[in-house]
């Protein structure tokens, strides 16, 4: 901590500190909308159709000044917007084709008089080279102040057309519908992405530019399913991405910033992956493992149900004394041990109790709360198949088939006439309630009930 306190005490580190704070809001917000787009390339394609401007401004000018090289990467990118807009609208190329062309062409170009500069009479490329990977340790109070304005000038038109930058993501043709210039408005987000793009050159670099508007929109998007925080997450994201990575520059000699700040946008991106609420990988394994449990013991509550009503069928006038493990692992397909595991489970909600024979053999039956959810459950299995056996019977209701319970779903007229159905195919569930067998329930040493 004490040498990143003695690092800011620095008036450079404070100015490039500030540059790619800014960069990384302005990136991060733009870079929402390219990615909703889905033209994450564009970026990459910008940045890397910036290196022959820069390379051509030097060959005419022999002038180092940033402001020029700017102006040249400017020049050159809206002629790579404009070539992979008439690529794709005039030819039968897709938009990612043209996107790919224009990239590897205009690199292309930037190597080969990059290679030129480096050899000819003038001696060296001149510092040209660091546009390829940036120097961020070369802004000055100059470089600060325009990206400033710049940054400044992007949000407020992203704020400004807020409304219809999210109509262009998500639906530009309801867009046109309203009478929106949808052409116009993804001309202005190519023209903005573009002005992203130059700020960062000297900062991030060619080839590393394209992270800066995409990694931190795609950790955004991890922790909300809201455009407006979205955006709002982003900028956050790029914000503490470009200060994370300054500070850790300074902490080692000839430690690059452009590409510290890109990684520590990927570990921003690793840890939304892994650990965000909703999508993370660990809270969608959380929720997997919670839904095998469940349908686990949903299956084991009916083998059991089924072979307890089978049970009743042979043996009207007895008691149920329940089955094995073993037993109910033939009947559901699964396991012993996961049949074991379930019944532990059920257990300790209550669902099921155990009896020890003089035998020492272990059999399992419901409690009289396990025998109402296991009649929900069987009965609601049988509807469901009952619906899906007579389904153009059934078309005039408005079922929903990727929810679980049908029951609710149902109108009363619509309830009675399927339960007469199963009454006519011998399926409805025999062992309806506690009451309706009630000469079939003994009391348990536990307190529940015994089959």
């Amino acid at each position: 901590m004490m040498s990143i306190w003695l690092a800011l005490q620095d008036p450079n580190t404070m100015w490039v500190l500030a540059g790619c704070v800014l960069l990384g809001i302005s990136s991060g917000v733009l870079g929402c909308f390219a990615f909703l787009r889905g033209r994450s390339l564009v970026g990459d394609a910008l940045a890397h159709a910036a290196l022959p401007g820069v390379c051509l401004v030097y060959l005419l000018t022999g002038s180092k000044s940033i402001g020029l090289f700017m102006i040249g990467a400017g020049v050159a990118g809206l002629l790579a917007t404009y070539c992979i807009t008439a690529i794709s609208r005039h030819t039968r190329i897709k938009e990612d084709t043209s996107l790919a062309l224009t990239l590897s062409v205009f690199f292309g170009i930037g190597i080969v008089l990059l290679t030129y500069i480096q050899h000819n009479a003038s001696g060296n490329q001149s510092g040209l080279d660091k546009f390829l990977f940036g120097q961020a340790a070369s802004l000055v109070f100059r470089d600060v102040i325009t990206i400033m304005i710049v940054s400044i000038v992007l949000i407020g038109i992203t704020a400004l057309l807020f409304k219809e930058f999210a109509l262009l993501a998500f639906d530009p043709a309801f867009g046109r519908g309203l009478g929106f210039p949808m052409g116009l408005l993804d001309g202005v987000l190519m023209l903005m992405l573009l002005m992203s793009v130059v700020i960062g050159l000297q900062a991030v670099g060619v080839v590393l530019v394209a992270a800066m508007l995409i990694v931190p929109s795609v950790t955004a998007r991890y922790w909300t399913d809201k455009l407006g925080r979205m955006v709002g997450l982003s900028g956050l994201f790029g914000a503490l991405s470009g200060a994370l990575g300054t500070l850790i520059s300074t902490q080692q000699e000839n430690l690059p910033t452009g590409p510290t700040i890109v990684l520590s946008a990927t570990a921003f991106f690793l840890f939304s992956l892994l650990f965000s609420p909703s999508r993370g990988v660990v809270a969608r394994m959380a929720r997997f493992l919670r839904m095998r449990s469940r349908l686990l013991c949903e299956d084991v509550m009916q083998a059991l149900y089924e072979r307890l009503e089978e049970q009743a069928k042979n043996r009207p006038t007895g008691v149920l004394r329940g089955f094995s493990p073993e037993q109910l692992a033939r009947t559901s397909g699964k396991k012993p041990a996961a049949v074991r595991k379930a019944l532990r489970l059920l257990q300790k909600r209550s669902y099921v109790t155990e009896r020890t024979l003089i035998s020492e053999e272990e059999f399992w039956t419901f409690t009289t709360e396990g025998l109402k959810e296991a009649h929900r459950l069987v009965l609601n299995q049988r509807l469901w198949d009952l619906y899906h056996m007579n389904q153009n019977q059934y078309d005039g209701l408005a079922i929903d088939v990727n929810q679980e319970e049908l029951v609710p779903q149902l109108s009363d007229e619509a309830l009675s006439q399927m339960l007469a159905q199963l009454r006519a195919y011998d399926l409805t569930p025999r062992l309806a309630d506690p009451h309706s067998v009630s000469h079939l329930l003994k009391p348990s040493k536990q307190g529940g009930v015994t089959l």
